[in-house]
């Protein structure tokens, strides 16, 4: 018989417990709009898009903003063995069910010694920032900082593109809303982060400006509504 069991994260407070990054509602909408298994598998296709089949199975990454923690999940099981993950919210940590080691930490502090990593990792946290863009600038500084002399920072977020605006258009109408539940829970998770969210949108030549002050620019990509970046430390 199989153990089914699961596990309960090893998660390090560097921070008090309680201090969501997000609210419940904003939780709950995350975890309608897909399942763990369906998220896993989009970061698993992202980090390959990435060019990580390539990496060192050894190298020392760390997730910022890492959520229930599903892209831990999923470089594990592209067989990286030495991950960590960055989160403010202990309930969304909570959810994790590997053996990266998780940090309840903010991510504008980040409890690591200096050129302790090789890799670095955001997919969709740094637009829920709220001082724009001192707050990124100051992330991208943390980052830096503890990144090794050629290290990378790999970023996905969102970005305004026209498939992003007709996405939303589309989302937001009140019959697809109720037609398409994955849409409601996406329209929900705008609604509840709306200020950070069009703050982060609407300063595109502020934010590559942060990027290349801190980082060599390697890629940048804005396509299907995503900014898909790679930085180095030198």
């Amino acid at each position: 018989m199989h153990d089914t069991s699961v596990s309960r994260p090893n998660i390090i407070e560097h921070v008090p417990a309680g201090q969501m990054c997000c609210d419940p509602i904003w939780e709950a909408a995350y975890a309608r709009f897909e399942t763990p298994e369906e998220e896993v598998a989009k970061f698993v296709r992202r980090l390959k898009q990435f060019g990580f089949e390539g990496l060192d199975r050894n190298s020392k990454i760390v997730e910022i903003f890492c959520g229930r923690g599903n892209g831990l999940v999923a470089l594990e099981r592209l067989g990286f063995v030495n991950v960590e993950g960055v989160d403010l919210s202990d309930t969304l940590l909570q959810q994790y069910n590997g053996t990266a080691q998780l940090h309840l930490a903010n991510c504008l502090d980040l409890p690591f010694e200096d050129n302790s990593y090789d890799v670095v990792i955001v997919q969709g946290g740094l637009h829920h920032l709220p001082q724009m863009p001192g707050d990124l600038d100051q992330a991208a500084g943390e980052v830096k900082r503890v990144l090794r002399p050629e290290g990378a920072f790999f970023v996905i977020e969102p970005w305004r593109t026209p498939f992003l605006t007709f996405a939303h258009f589309v989302t937001e109408l009140r019959v697809m809303r109720s037609l398409y539940p994955k849409g409601d829970a996406l329209a929900v998770m705008t609604e509840q982060e709306r200020v950070t969210y069009e703050q982060w949108l609407a300063m595109p030549s502020k934010i590559r400006e942060v990027f290349r002050r801190h980082f060599q620019e390697v890629q940048w990509k804005t396509r299907w509504g995503k900014l898909a970046g790679v930085f180095r430390v030198g």
